[in-house]
């Protein structure tokens, strides 16, 4: 083989690789179950996650996901993700948890306007115990 041609196939190749962010829909973060649990702390129950293997393989992964934008905290730059818009999200709607995403941006974010359909980048980690905060949550977010 004609050693430029070699080059130029391992330099593709390796171009390819370089891209480690993997696209998600919505329907890949539904392997979860919930069950009722105590927190003794705060004399309340919540809805702790089980994730199941495939959203598992996804914790720590730098992904790519479009939704709605919900201002949660706009004055405190607090927003989610949603797969719904905000009348139909899980806080509102007949969606779970499992549709809703936790935006942790670097710096101070832009306003977004809540419904607004955005795509955002960033690493996916998984939380089931910290009960003040979203099941999934995206941190150093990047909108495309």
């Amino acid at each position: 083989m004609n050693l430029k041609i070699l080059m130029a196939f391992a330099g593709l190749t390796l171009g390819l690789g370089a891209s480690a962010q993997k696209t998600i829909e919505w329907s890949d973060l539904t392997d979860v179950e919930f069950e009722e649990t105590y927190y003794e702390r705060y004399d309340t129950k919540y809805f702790k996650p089980t994730f199941g293997e495939s959203v598992k393989a996804l914790d720590g992964e730098e992904i790519r996901i479009s939704g709605y934008v919900i201002a949660v905290e706009a004055e405190s730059g607090f927003y989610v993700l949603s797969a719904n818009p905000y009348s139909a999200c899980f806080f509102c709607g007949n969606a779970g948890p499992e549709t809703v995403i936790e935006l942790e941006f670097d710096g101070w974010p832009d306003a977004y306007e809540t419904d607004t359909y955005k795509t955002f980048t960033g690493v996916l980690r998984l939380n089931s115990d910290d009960i003040f905060r979203l099941n999934y949550i995206l941190s150093g977010v990047e909108e495309e």
